[in-house]
């Protein structure tokens, strides 16, 4: 059995890489574990050899202390990997796979699994619906930032590469569908992005740009991207963008400028609950105001994706009521102009597999649009550091030593 290293939350601010066990075909104690689920067996689980595995913006939250996520967490989410061994439940799946992981752990049995609703499958969390790996009140599934890592209801959940060189050739592109790709897309889609669509998307960190770069792959006519941070707008304006700087004001205006007019057809937060504010309250939180800017500069009748995090428990909010989620949402406004609102976990299955399809036929640069860039899992931390710090990057862990160096 070989050994077995990963990401560990070890307090606000804080990670370090530790060797962790092995992992197993039972579900043990630990950090973050739900007590229902301890001793929990998994024949139908396979083990995997990590070939990629990212950092994620969610991540951070829970790096800032601004979760409940107990010390010694082992984290990551975003797994693509190789087979190594397989239980005994498992029919399809076979040793020496690579395969793409969901964030979103399912069972495919309940009932919203069969309706595709996989981001709140009801037998993998004993809470609440939904659960994913290395997340805090997600059922305590170990995190996939280790050299190993456990998939359960593996025929159920694992995305096959059927061509392993050819996966591996776009290795940095296929590495986004466990998460960030298909976010950004389920934000387009159910924003009702399509051909001729002006976008605008909150938030320029990689989920934002994954999102400006399926609101192109849907047809859209005009993708505006707006943040705070100048590199991560040059960043979006290398691959077609228009750009909204939110620190010079209200965004209408600069939508007006760019359009003609204030409005846009389709808007995606991919910012979530850290929101700050605009123009002279930009270094200020305001968790409220990504959704009620986007009420704003939405058309009547159009829709507003809302794939950025927003949690039930924010320890570090600014103000009581946000530390249990509640936010002061112009509701009103929306009700007014017809919104329609789409928020929650991205059902990952629901597009993944398309999505394979747009990487392997050259329609979508997705690792190039959000900057990917590998590193080793034991430059974790200054990952998360420069990732914390702005850097217009999306950090690729490589445990094996298997990816592509980009200069």
């Amino acid at each position: 059995m070989p050994g077995n290293k990963g990401v560990v939350y070890e307090g606000p601010g804080k990670v370090e890489v530790h060797e962790i066990d092995y992992p197993g075909f039972e579900l043990r104690d630990g950090p973050g574990v739900n007590p229902a689920n301890v001793g929990r067996k998994l024949p139908h689980a396979a083990i995997l050899k990590t070939v990629a595995t990212n950092i994620c913006g969610s991540d951070q939250h829970m790096v800032r202390g601004r979760t409940t996520a107990p010390q010694g967490l082992v984290l990551g989410h975003e797994i693509t990997g190789e087979v190594v061994e397989t239980g005994p439940g498992v029919e399809f799946v076979k040793t020496g796979d690579l395969v793409s992981v969901p964030f979103n752990i399912s069972c495919g049995r309940c009932r919203n699994c069969k309706e595709g609703k996989t981001g709140i499958c009801e037998h993998v969390n004993p809470d609440r619906p939904g659960s994913a790996y290395g997340y805090v009140d997600m059922g305590g599934w170990i995190g996939g930032q280790a050299g190993y890592v456990l998939v359960p209801y593996a025929d159920w959940n694992l995305l096959k590469f059927r061509d392993k060189d050819r996966a591996m050739e776009k290795i940095l592109d296929l590495a986004m569908l466990a998460d960030i790709f298909p976010t950004g897309f389920h934000g387009c889609v159910t924003a009702g992005v399509g051909p001729g669509s002006t976008v605008y998307i909150a938030g320029a960190g990689p989920v934002g740009l994954a999102a400006a770069a399926s609101a192109f792959l849907l047809g859209a006519a005009v993708v505006i991207v707006a943040d705070l941070n100048k590199e991560r707008l040059d960043q979006a304006r290398s691959f077609g963008c228009e750009t909204v700087n939110v620190a010079l004001g209200d965004p209408k205006d600069q939508i007006e400028q760019i359009l003609g007019e204030p409005e846009v057809d389709c808007a995606v937060d991919a910012v979530g609950f850290e929101a700050r504010g605009h123009g002279r309250e930009a270094e200020v939180e305001r968790p409220a105001t990504v959704l009620n800017a986007l009420m704003d500069v939405t058309r009547a009748g159009g829709a507003i994706g809302i794939p950025g995090l927003y949690v039930t428990g924010d320890p570090g909010a600014s103000d009581e009521a946000a530390k249990h989620g509640s936010l002061s949402i112009r509701i009103g406004l929306g009700w007014a102009k017809s919104h329609a609102f789409a928020t929650g976990q991205c059902p990952v299955m629901r597009y993944n597999r398309q999505l394979m399809q747009a990487i392997l036929h050259d329609r979508v640069q997705i690792a190039k649009a959000v900057n990917a860039t590998p590193i080793s899992l034991d430059e974790a931390p200054r990952g998360y550091r420069e990732f914390d710090e702005g850097a217009a990057r999306k950090y690729v862990l490589d445990p094996h030593g298997l990816l592509p160096r980009t200069p």
